[in-house]
């Protein structure tokens, strides 16, 4: 809601599409910076308490900006100011409040929390957008920030109260659990990322599925408004199956109970392939047909790489784990969308759509096959040293 409304704010102040971009890269830049930081903050804090504290600065700046706003005396300059301490304390409210959640369940429950977790984020999603509409329009832009503003203190005031589920493994904390924390530094946070093959698996096809493909907002806006000849009204019954998609696919990634990375390599080359059958779409009507299992595809791939990134790390790294991987998301925004952008000024939207999709399937039936070769050579290293005759090995011992 808040988002939408900066938008609409910005949009107002100065007229400019590009500032309005400009205020978005701007709230997202801590994250390409601050995240393991801010990850290595949640692993040292008590979680509960790192939750309530960042919701409650999230609040303040609501409250100013809305105050601000109701005062007319919002410039551009304290916009942009806002909107970048907003992505700082989000790079420690994000990793709190994920990993919250997963303090509250049985571990074997975490892959469903994480699906209800993603179900609420695109309901959030949907919800937000036509509240920030109504209340811009209703009641003016500083009373959207008062009640984005209130949301946040509801959130601070329910956390202390929050009970874990029976035998949900507890956070532990105090001297200890900060003593254990400091032990490991956020260079050793990142080290732990880069030695781990299935999270360089996962940032691998993640990356690349962000970089070719999932920026639908923008290629299909193209498509849609271009080849298609359709117009506003079109594109927004295209997103608004989008966002039903994501929430049919969050529903469906609820229900996993062993999350990989292979299961989130074949999600995302089965979404390559329906972008690749998108951009050949004769009509809108066959485009809305391909567009919903799109979407499902890749809330589910989400859902599971989620999944695998938040349990895969023991308990004390995961805030590290997690910031890195917010800075190296937050790169994939920042990059994707004009990457796409150049690509779609080459080919097209269609060319665009096909080509990222076979650079996708491509890319990971490559990766699958190295990976396959590559344990194939261990097990037959494994097989010969194990045809040693046997008084070799005892004149070894």
């Amino acid at each position: 809601m808040q988002l939408t409304v900066q938008n609409l704010l910005v949009l107002q102040i100065t007229g400019s599409a590009a500032a309005t971009g400009l205020s978005m890269s701007v709230q997202a830049a801590p994250a390409l910076l601050m995240s393991v930081l801010g990850g290595a903050a949640v692993d040292r804090w008590p979680r509960k308490l790192t939750a309530a504290v960042s919701q409650a600065a999230l609040a303040v700046i609501a409250f100013t900006t809305a105050t601000l706003v109701a005062l007319d005396r919002l410039d551009m300059t304290t916009l942009m100011v806002l909107a970048a301490v907003t992505g700082t304390v989000a790079t420690v409210d994000n990793p709190a409040c994920a990993l919250l959640g997963n303090d509250l369940v049985p571990a074997e429950d975490v892959p469903s929390a994480i699906g209800v977790g993603a179900l609420v984020f695109n309901a959030g999603r949907l919800a937000g957008a036509a509240l920030a509409g109504v209340t811009v329009g209703f009641l003016g832009t500083a009373a959207a920030y008062f009640a984005n503003g209130f949301s946040f203190l509801f959130v601070t005031a329910v956390v202390p109260f929050l009970r874990p589920a029976a035998g949900a493994v507890r956070q532990v904390t105090g001297r200890g659990a900060r003593r254990r924390a400091s032990d490991i530094s956020v260079r050793e946070g990142l080290a732990f990322f880069a030695r781990r093959p299935r999270l360089l698996a996962l940032a691998g096809v993640t990356g690349i599925s962000a970089v070719f493909g999932r920026n639908y907002g923008l290629t299909l806006a193209v498509l849609v408004t271009g080849p298609l000849a359709g117009g506003a009204g079109a594109f927004g019954t295209v997103s608004t199956v989008l966002a039903a998609g994501g929430i049919v696919g969050a529903v469906l990634g609820a229900r996993l109970r062993r999350p990989s990375v292979r299961l989130v390599g074949a999600l995302a080359a089965t979404g390559a392939l329906l972008q690749i059958v998108a951009g050949l779409s004769p009509s809108l009507a066959v485009l809305l047909v391909l567009v919903l299992p799109m979407a499902v595809v890749e809330s589910v791939s989400d859902t599971a790489g989620t999944a695998v990134l938040q349990t895969d790390p023991p308990a004390h790294l995961r805030g590290r784990v997690l910031g890195v991987w917010g800075s190296v998301g937050t790169l994939w925004s920042l990059g994707g969308p004009p990457a796409l952008g150049f690509l779609m000024e080459l080919a097209g939207p269609r060319g665009a759509l096909i080509t990222g999709g076979v650079v996708i399937a491509a890319s990971i039936a490559s990766g699958h096959l190295l990976h396959r070769r590559a344990t194939l050579a261990t097990s037959v290293t494994l097989r010969s040293k194990d045809t040693i005759p046997q008084p070799t090995l005892q004149t070894a011992a």
